[in-house]
């Protein structure tokens, strides 16, 4: 990877949709160059794929929260298969320290959030911070 490639994902990190004429303009390369060298990056897996960000408050989900969870690692195997069905959950981590797992939710209400914690600690301890702010929203990787 080059800084022309660098170059090229720091604009789609900024807008996936961006025209490759606009890419193009930017790097001073033809179009055809650009979609080859992007095309090589989606192949390579350094591009994994594009996503839509939302806005979860217009979508009616007022709470994001941080669920860490301490469970011993034989409930590994049951947990995962349950976890990658919850659509409520944005991601989820398997950390060190001592909480095995830290999970990101979104969800309508509190009550809501209550009764999912409340499956979750079938698994073990739970400790819940809620989002309050994001003075520093997700963004892309420094390339």
């Amino acid at each position: 990877m080059d800084t022309i490639d660098q170059k090229i994902l720091h604009i789609l990190q900024q807008n996936s949709r961006a025209p490759i004429k606009h890419i193009s303009q930017e790097v001073n390369l033809s179009a055809p160059a650009v979609s080859a060298r992007i095309e090589r990056m989606e192949r390579s897996g350094i591009i994994r794929g594009y996503s839509l960000d939302l806005d979860p408050v217009q979508l009616g989900h007022h709470i994001l929260a941080y669920i860490n969870l301490d469970m011993t690692p034989s409930e590994k195997e049951r947990f995962i298969p349950f976890i990658r069905s919850c659509p409520n959950v944005i991601e989820c981590n398997c950390i060190t320290g001592p909480y095995s797992m830290l999970i990101k939710v979104s969800y309508p209400s509190t009550q809501e959030l209550d009764s999912f914690i409340g499956r979750l600690q079938h698994f073990g301890k739970t400790e819940t911070q809620i989002v309050f702010s994001s003075p520093v929203p997700p963004r892309g990787i420094a390339v």
